[in-house]
């Protein structure tokens, strides 16, 4: 493992993703133990749906420290009009990878099949202003975004906390690199997503991003001026944040 930081961003660096995972979820989870420990009723975390996250979910399952009876977990971006029963909803990727697995004081979906979208944009902001995210655990897509903050929409100074977004070409492509969607056209073109400001609210951000394909990203991620062209770039901001490379996604640094 190697350490280092660029402006306040802390950048961990491990030999493979199975390390990286295991790291992430250790250090997520000595941080959700730590926050109880305060006698907190509870804590609040974000959770990331997508293959990067493979490696970290399953190895955070396992950890044995903390009491997930005290933990309200939320996730933070969802597809319109997927059909409900979808694998590639991002709710049924966590249930079946993470929220059906532990026993979590709440589990708060995003609802992509809301009749009323902005009604439904309104309710997760509600329940997210209730419960304040104490760890936010993210990727950064290959187009730099965060959640589905592409570029074309992100703003760092949104004063919305959950809003629908149109998906950019390079975002909808890389769920089809991932696996997720045999053709791009069976992408839908529509989402519900966490804003910059809702995701960077949190007192903790861990961010996991390993595989080459993610290697451009992470170059602009840590090299370019710090502005939403580069979505991603706001994580140099973050007073607590940690992002996980491996050797491929740190290749190009």
């Amino acid at each position: 493992m190697t350490i280092n930081k660029i402006d306040s961003l802390t950048i961990a660096r491990f030999d493979d993703r199975p390390s990286l995972g295991r790291a992430a979820a250790a250090a997520v989870a000595a941080n959700m133990h730590e926050l109880l420990d305060q006698r907190r009723e509870s804590v609040n975390v974000v959770f990331a749906a997508a293959p990067s996250q493979n490696e970290f979910l399953a190895a955070l399952v396992l950890d044995k420290r903390v009491d997930w009876s005290r933990v309200n977990a939320f996730h933070m971006d969802e597809y319109i009009g997927l059909p409900i029963a979808a694998s590639q909803r991002f709710g049924n990727f966590l249930k079946e990878r993470l929220f059906a697995k532990l026993p979590f004081r709440s589990v708060n979906y995003l609802d992509g099949n809301a009749t009323d979208p902005q009604r439904e944009c309104q309710r997760y902001t509600d329940l997210l202003k209730q419960y304040p995210t104490d760890i936010a655990c993210m990727g950064i897509g290959e187009n730099g975004h965060i959640a589905f903050n592409d570029p074309h929409i992100a703003d760092f100074n949104d004063p919305a906390w959950v809003k629908i977004v149109d998906l950019d070409l390079a975002c909808r492509q890389q769920q089809v690199n991932d696996g997720c969607f045999k053709a791009l056209e069976e992408v839908p073109t529509y989402a519900l997503t966490l804003t910059v400001p809702a995701l960077m609210a949190a007192q903790y951000v861990y961010c996991m991003v390993p595989g080459i394909n993610k290697a451009p990203a992470v170059y602009h991620t840590l090299n370019e001026e710090i502005t939403a062209a580069h979505p991603a770039t706001v994580l140099r901001e973050h007073p607590r944040a940690v992002l996980f490379l491996d050797a491929d996604s740190a290749s190009a640094l």
